[in-house]
């Protein structure tokens, strides 16, 4: 039996593999933490370290690159009509779930340029659904982006400090008893 060599497509592939590296940077990070080899995040990839490192020179390129994936699947998320702050509350609970990794490195004190506007466009895409919140009675009218930002990084911090098994349950109950101080 022969092993199948992988053909080098060149640039051809450049965004297939970029797309393949955050998914696997996702997964390792997830499985790993946010100090895993990045030679296993190649692997997972399915791309050479050299592909790595030409898409992402650092480990925190390679971080951000991931945030930004989540961010734009807020954004999707929450310029369907129908969505709602629910949506978008439960689609963050999910990626600190799977992301608690990178809890640990986007405190305040850590924020750098891209992160800064990553950060930004979440506090904008919070917003964009804040308003229909309060009218609509889900929120108080007098809670803003703010404290839904507390509220988030609360229950990130408390998910990057309990075990992956009881991640999801603890992240309920969390959001049961912030909600009961935001409505």
């Amino acid at each position: 039996m022969t092993n199948a060599q992988r053909v080098n497509r060149g640039p051809s592939a450049a965004a297939e593999n970029r797309a393949a590296l955050i998914a696997a940077a996702r997964a390792v990070f997830a499985t790993a933490g946010y100090d895993a080899p990045l030679s296993a995040v190649a692997r997972r990839a399915g791309v050479g370290q050299g592909s790595l490192y030409r898409h992402f020179p650092n480990r925190m390129t390679l971080a951000l690159a991931v945030f930004e994936d989540n961010i734009t699947a807020m954004e999707t998320l929450a310029a369907k009509p129908a969505s709602t702050l629910e949506d978008l509350l439960a689609l963050l609970t999910d990626q600190a779930i799977a992301s608690t990794a990178f809890i640990d490195m986007i405190s305040p004190s850590s924020l750098e340029a891209d992160l800064a506007r990553i950060d930004a466009r979440m506090t904008i895409v919070l917003a964009s659904k804040l308003d229909q919140a309060r009218q609509s009675g889900v929120i108080r009218p007098d809670v803003g982006t703010d404290e839904l930002r507390l509220a988030i990084s609360m229950i990130a911090s408390l998910l990057a400090k309990t075990p992956a098994p009881s991640r999801r349950p603890t992240a309920t109950r969390a959001w049961l008893l912030l909600r009961r101080a935001l409505t």
